[in-house]
């Protein structure tokens, strides 16, 4: 019997064999082609690691976001900096009637809110601001995320960038240079068209199951979807 038909066989293990990751597409298949399963892992944790707020971290979400809210799961919105800006979410096809806010009192509050969302196995998505989380917190939200098949998005400074993260998936965003973005190779838009007028923003897979940190991937995002937080 050859090695293939040996492998094939239900009695034999495999050291390299993985579950299949269950996952949401982000839309943009240059940045889905480099992540397990084709996208953001279901029922684990994401960790958007950012410089700074408002350089196109959830406008590099919505095509996600609006595909999250087709079934009849909430997307959960805990700590935002600012009230989300509702004509950009709809614009992006978010069904606006499956969107809850949360405004925690505190940190801890904020982490408890996560938690219990991540958890209770209603919420699809559910995106978090949190200022301060050590990896003792941080573990509690991937079991919670796991228990619930949720989808957990951390949004991170980048002064978490060195701390251990037990986050299935690590990624750090940055402003794209228009030298850097205007590589055919490593630029993609939701639909693989070239690199147009929008926002451009760089995304580093700092870590991810099955494999070994790479980018930066160029994607393009709308200028008006790259808007989508007002002050309250």
């Amino acid at each position: 019997m050859n090695l293939p038909d040996i492998l094939q066989r239900a009695d034999i293990w495999r050291g390299d064999a993985a579950p299949p990751v269950q996952a949401l597409p982000s839309g943009f298949p240059g940045l889905d082609a480099l992540l397990p399963g084709g996208g953001l892992p279901r029922g684990a944790l994401t960790e958007i690691v950012i410089p700074r707020e408002g350089i196109g971290e959830l406008s590099l979400l919505m095509p996600a976001l609006a595909r999250a809210t087709e079934d009849e799961r909430w997307l959960v919105f805990v700590a935002p900096p600012h009230v989300p800006y509702a004509p950009a979410l709809a614009r992006a096809g978010v069904n606006l009637a499956r969107v809850l806010i949360v405004h925690p009192r505190n940190a801890q509050e904020g982490l408890w809110a996560v938690e219990q969302a991540l958890r209770a196995g209603t919420a699809s998505v559910v995106l978090a601001w949190l200022a301060h989380a050590d990896s003792k917190a941080l573990r509690r939200l991937q079991l919670a995320a796991e228990a619930g098949e949720s989808l957990g998005i951390l949004f991170r400074s980048i002064r978490s960038i060195e701390e251990a993260s037990p986050a299935a998936l690590r990624l750090k965003l940055e402003p794209a240079s228009l030298e850097t973005a205007n590589r055919p190779s490593m630029a993609c838009g939701p639909h693989l068209g070239p690199i147009g007028e929008g926002a451009r923003v760089a995304v580093h897979i700092l870590k991810r199951r099955g494999g070994w940190p790479t980018g930066p991937v160029i994607v393009e995002v709308d200028h008006v979807v790259a808007r989508p937080l007002s002050p309250r």
